[in-house]
Order: structure tokens, then C-alpha cells, then sequence
């Protein structure tokens, strides 16, 4: 039992040092991931699409 009360008293030391992102820090953060997914989003769709007539042009559909 002293084990277990021992772990819990050094998580909560623990988490005491953690420091939590504020609201515009995670709204910053989503912006700028959904930014960067958007942009390869729309560039592998270019890649695909360009490969796509490439190909048909080849074999000739």
C-alpha cells in the first residue's frame, strides 16, 4: 500500500510541472495543421489528377 501511496504522491508532483497550452495556443495550432493538411490535400489531388491523364493519354482512353 505505501507503493501505491508513494506513486501517487510523485504523479502529482508530476503533473504540477506540466504546462497546459492556453486557448490561442491550441487554436493557433489547429489552424496551422489544418493549413498544412488542406495544401497537401489539394496537391496530391493535383498529383493524382495530372498522373491519372497521363496515364489515360498513354493507353489511350
Amino acid at each position: 500500500m505505501e507503493k501505491l501511496t508513494t506513486y501517487f504522491t510523485h504523479v502529482k508532483e508530476e503533473i504540477q510541472k506540466v504546462i497546459f497550452p492556453t486557448k490561442v495556443q491550441i487554436r493557433q495550432a489547429f489552424f496551422a495543421v489544418f493549413l498544412v493538411v488542406t495544401v497537401i490535400s489539394i496537391f496530391l489531388a493535383l498529383v493524382d489528377f495530372s498522373m491519372s491523364s497521363l496515364v489515360s493519354a498513354i493507353v489511350g482512353n
